[in-house]
């Protein structure tokens, strides 16, 4: 079970905040904000992996990024 778990492309808004190092009212408020998407089922909310690392890419500042 696990391993389904964390192959899972959609995480719990817990795992989320821990992915992004950040904490789950940070999360609400951006994601209601339209700063990062979630896949709402039912009731339950939903964040896709791949959109996270987008937001990560999207976030990044430097040299390498062009700026």
């Amino acid at each position: 079970m696990n391993d389904i778990v964390n192959n899972s492309r959609l995480i719990r808004p817990k795992d989320a905040a821990g992915y992004l190092c950040i904490s789950e009212r940070k999360l609400w408020a951006m994601t209601k904000g339209g700063i990062i998407p979630a896949v709402r089922l039912g009731r339950s909310v939903r964040y896709d992996r791949g959109d996270l690392d987008e937001f990560i890419a999207g976030a990044k500042t430097g040299a390498g990024n062009g700026q």
